[in-house]
């Protein structure tokens, strides 16, 4: 594939600023990530060894882009996007391992159906928990933690630590990495399904207990 598919195009940053500027509870940042900011998120999923790949929230596609360089070439990535911009300048990404879904990252266990998917290794989030409304962190978390297999990762990168409240009903504790190479600075909070924490019953099963 050429290399200047895979590069951000002027126009593609402006479309980035233009969808924080139209929805900003919806784009995480004003800018695409750094290079620097990708090159951990690759590591921390462990991308060179997935065979499924979910991202949610991939905006204008840099991070997409870094993804799919080092995804192996039998792999798949579904790129969950809410915004119909953003999602249409995905698809012009000409990368047979790349699938590009429009809507909601509620049920993932649908989408993944809709499209003749099974169980992700990996789930990577770029969706501002932080601006959400928490109900709806909530779901989107539980989403992630139903489809992901036992050992399954699920990284998300975020410039405040919403999501770690979110999440750790499902997950419990995540490991926590802060990239300062990137505008703004952003934490990367990284959780393995199955690994022993503290706390992992999910909120309707401590309800059950407290009845």
């Amino acid at each position: 594939m050429p290399l200047e598919k895979l590069r951000p195009q002027p126009d593609e940053r402006l479309a980035f600023l233009q969808g924080f500027l139209r929805k900003p509870q919806q784009v995480g940042s004003v800018i695409p990530s750094s290079r620097f900011l990708e090159r951990r998120i690759v590591e921390l999923a462990g991308i060179a060894s997935a065979r499924l790949v979910i991202e949610l929230g991939p905006g204008t596609g840099g991070t997409t882009r870094a993804l799919l360089r080092a995804l192996p070439a039998d792999a798949k990535l579904l790129a969950i996007e809410i915004d119909p911009r953003f999602a249409s300048i995905l698809r012009e990404h000409a990368d047979p391992r790349l699938i590009v879904h429009e809507g909601s990252a509620e049920d993932l266990a649908k989408v993944l159906s809709e499209h003749g998917l099974g169980a992700p290794d990996v789930v990577v989030s770029g969706i501002p928990f932080s601006t959400m409304d928490p109900a709806l962190g909530r779901r989107i978390a539980g989403s992630i933690f139903d489809v992901l297999p036992l050992g399954g990762r699920f990284v998300a990168y975020q410039v405040r630590d919403r999501v770690h409240a979110v999440a750790r009903p499902f997950f419990g504790r995540a490991r926590v990495e802060v990239e300062l190479r990137n505008i703004p600075p952003m934490r990367i909070f990284t959780w393995r399904k199955g690994e022993p924490v503290a706390s992992k019953r999910r909120p309707r099963e401590r309800r059950r207990a407290g009845a």
